[in-house]
């Protein structure tokens, strides 16, 4: 790996589009030995950060810095940063080996480095076919390869499992985290939130522009979590007369399920049981990430579809 720190510092960074403000003062850092999730909703202001971060946008004030440099002084840059923002972005008439070649060339790396990089990506026999005919997950496959060719420190991924079979899913959830825990930056820019409550150690999430959170993936979990309790009864009307009756909060969830705040999952056993009222599941509610994800974001959707009829609020 090159001796260059693994960071990526964000601060303050505005962007306009003509009458559209893009970024509104975006900052975060990225540290080395970790997965960053980066989110939020279309239109939040991801892609135009990760090219703002790489040079392809100016920003109109702030500064995006990579080892504490801006893109543009990086020589050579695939040996500091590897990224997969476009994943059709190779020639359709090149092979796979061809376009890493041509990149590698490029960059003053050599063969043998391609060759590397093909055959951890799972790529060894598809390399000499043309990526015109690659599936969507193979184009990401060769994307990847194409970031990791320089073995750079820093490493930036814009939807990295679309398109990929199961096996691909989660052999990129396995690959990043081996590329944190060998002291490298990870940035993953991904609409599954499944994908990176399993993969990402952190998350910056983001809407209109600017940073929303900017936490681990734990605190977040946990403070989405609260204090609440799920309960499973087939008298659930009854055990919500008992709980309310205890000073609790309770949500029907389900035909037989119900949302308890403001009791411990043993207090909410011991009134139930007391009252000779009958369940079959009571436990600790645990967020899942979408649903923390879906809260913090609320406030910045700007296109919302209207509920299902007939689905839960």
């Amino acid at each position: 790996m090159a001796e260059v720190e693994a960071r990526i510092e964000v601060s303050g960074v505005h962007k306009r589009f003509g009458s559209t403000v893009a970024l509104d003062g975006m900052t975060f850092t990225v540290p080395p030995g970790q997965v960053t999730g980066f989110v939020g909703p279309n239109g939040a202001g991801k892609s135009t950060t990760m090219r703002v971060i790489l040079g392809l946008d100016a920003p109109d004030a702030g500064t995006a810095l990579i080892g504490g440099q801006p893109y543009r002084k990086l020589h050579p840059p695939l040996c500091h940063v590897g990224s997969l923002l476009d994943a059709g972005a190779a020639a359709p008439g090149r092979s796979a080996r061809n376009h890493l070649m041509w990149l590698a060339y490029s960059q003053g790396l050599k063969a043998n480095r391609v060759d590397q990089v093909i055959e951890q990506t799972g790529l060894a026999k598809a390399a000499r076919r043309k990526v015109g005919g690659f599936s969507l997950g193979m184009q990401q496959r060769l994307g990847i390869a194409a970031a990791m060719l320089g073995n750079p420190p820093v490493l930036m991924f814009d939807e990295p499992v679309n398109g990929l079979d199961p096996e691909g899913i989660v052999w990129i959830r396995e690959y990043l985290r081996s590329l944190a825990a060998q002291g490298r930056a990870v940035l993953v820019s991904s609409h599954l939130m499944s994908e990176l409550e399993d993969t990402a150690d952190h998350l910056v999430v983001v809407g209109r522009g600017r940073v929303i959170a900017d936490t681990s993936v734990h605190d977040l979990l946990a403070r989405a979590s609260g204090d609440r309790v799920e309960l499973r009864s087939s008298a659930r009307d009854e055990a919500m007369r008992v709980l309310a009756g205890a000073g609790a909060t309770v949500t029907p969830s389900g035909a037989d399920r119900v949302m308890i705040s403001g009791l411990s999952p043993e207090r909410v056993v011991a009134l139930l049981s007391g009252s000779a009222v009958a369940f079959s599941e009571v436990a600790a509610h645990r967020a899942t990430l979408e649903e923390a994800y879906m809260e913090l974001t609320r406030d910045a959707v700007d296109f919302r579809a209207e509920p299902v009829p007939g689905s839960a609020p």
